[in-house]
């Protein structure tokens, strides 16, 4: 094996390939994709180009891991004594080879080569060499020549196989082939218009005039999909005209049916985008206001930061407070409304974060069942009588959706399902009146909302 580099050298920080190198060795250990991307982006020195071209290969080698795996194999005679350094450099080489025409594959062999020949010693620069050209002369193994189906859906689509089970126990084979291809596709760059502030014919004159590409989305009425540009960096999101948040995720405000003078809880509020969405509804000269809660403080100083940029403090109030834990600030019977967007597994959003499908297992989902049906116990009876209690999570598994829903109501005889209102003709309200959306639908994050309604006491 061979020496470790801790320090980035001044070389790798000018080259694109070795810093995705880097970028993925820290992912490998448990960081986040983006948070590691942007820390790396930070030290490095590229133009705009090379940075784009490192973002590609980063999350190109996440979402095809199972895939470039597969083809590494054979070539491989000791893989637990290649140096994990050396196996992110295989992983970038076959990506840009595989999946970027663009890129020649005697750039691909030499860069990598000369990678491994600065970073590492002689020795791992000829096993590089003679295992790249050993790719090239014996051609890859072939995916489809894998018997077992799931299997071979699952080194295709780079999606674990309890992933694969599961779609396909609640979607069937033909649309679980349809949702684990959609799943790689990279996400749009979307925005929510805050009304408050903009009407969405006025954001997308902004946003045109600065020199982005608009789309009006087809989920939702205030959403937009931005090309030709950084939407965080642009004036309107600095004005608070708009603020990033994915189509799906604004699916769940409006099924509250929200009046200008209601008290509303979101009960788990960080960052504050649907916080903010409640806030456009509401009208404090009227009375209205939202009480947001996150445990974490630095959190809750986000959600109020957010709010003053978009122009809705004067009705949000921010808590440093466990949902289930709000028996020690509220009375029963506060809120007209609450909203619980629940902590879980988050496998809706493997377009944005696709290291999370080899993190997760169906034993997360059942565990963090249980602090969702916390939360909604806790906070039910906060809820007035004929108030809307709108549930939903960015994930498809349904022991975190319809179960917890049916496990919620198997003790809470006083609330009953409500049908779930989407404001545009959509094909995502099932026959219990409960929403699912999958990425494969109008390529959005996955996301689950159910609406409850108190009936008594």
């Amino acid at each position: 094996m061979s020496k470790q580099q801790t320090a980035i050298s001044k070389w790798e920080k000018t080259n694109p390939r070795a810093m995705a190198v880097r970028t993925l060795e820290k992912v490998r250990t448990g960081s986040y994709s983006n948070l590691e991307l942007n820390a790396m982006i930070k030290q490095a020195d590229l133009s705009e180009r090379d940075i784009h071209f490192m973002t590609t290969m980063v999350y190109g080698v996440i979402q095809h891991r199972l895939t470039l795996e597969y083809w590494l194999k054979p070539f491989i005679k000791n893989p637990n004594r290649l140096d994990p350094w050396v196996r992110e450099l295989f992983m970038i080489s076959l990506f840009q080879w595989q999946y970027l025409d663009k890129v020649p594959k005697r750039a691909v062999f030499d860069e990598a080569i000369n990678i491994a020949k600065k970073r590492g010693h002689d020795g791992i620069r000829r096993m590089v060499t003679g295992t790249l050209h050993a790719m090239d002369r014996q051609g890859l193994p072939d995916t489809d020549k894998i018997t077992n189906p799931t299997e071979r859906l699952s080194v295709q689509e780079s999606l674990p196989i309890w992933i694969i089970d599961l779609l396909v126990e609640q979607y069937g084979v033909e649309r679980t082939e349809k949702i684990a291809a959609s799943i790689n596709h990279a996400p749009a760059q979307s925005a929510r218009v805050n009304i408050a502030l903009a009407s969405v014919d006025e954001a997308i004159s902004d946003l045109e005039f600065e020199g982005f590409k608009v789309t009006r989305s087809e989920v939702s009425p205030v959403g937009l999909r931005l090309e030709n540009g950084h939407a965080a960096s642009s004036h309107a999101f600095e004005a608070g005209l708009i603020t990033l948040q994915d189509e799906a995720a604004m699916l769940m405000v409006p099924s509250l049916e929200i009046a200008p003078d209601m008290r509303v809880l979101d009960a788990a509020a960080a960052p504050g985008g649907k916080t903010t969405q409640i806030a456009t509804y509401l009208d404090a000269t009227q009375g209205g206001s939202v009480d947001a809660l996150d445990i974490h403080d630095h959190k809750v100083k986000l959600i109020a930061e957010n709010a003053y940029r978009l122009g809705v403090a004067d009705r949000v109030k921010a808590h440093s407070l466990d949902a289930r834990k709000v028996d020690d600030a509220f009375e029963n019977e506060t809120f007209d409304r609450i909203l619980v967007d629940a902590p879980c597994s988050g496998l809706g959003l493997l377009r944005r974060k696709p290291e999370i499908r080899y993190e997760k297992t169906l034993d997360d989902s059942r565990n963090l069942q249980k602090i969702q049906l916390e939360i909604l116990n806790a906070v039910a009876d906060k809820l007035k009588v004929g108030g809307r209690l709108v549930y939903g999570t960015c994930t498809f598994v349904n022991l975190e959706n319809d179960d917890v829903i049916q496990k919620f109501l198997a003790t809470h005889s006083n609330f009953r399902i409500a049908k779930s209102m989407v404001e545009l003709d959509l094909s995502i309200v099932d026959e219990q009146q409960l929403i699912h959306i999958m990425p494969d639908q109008y390529g959005t994050d996955g996301f689950f909302i159910a609406t409850l309604e108190r009936t008594e006491k």
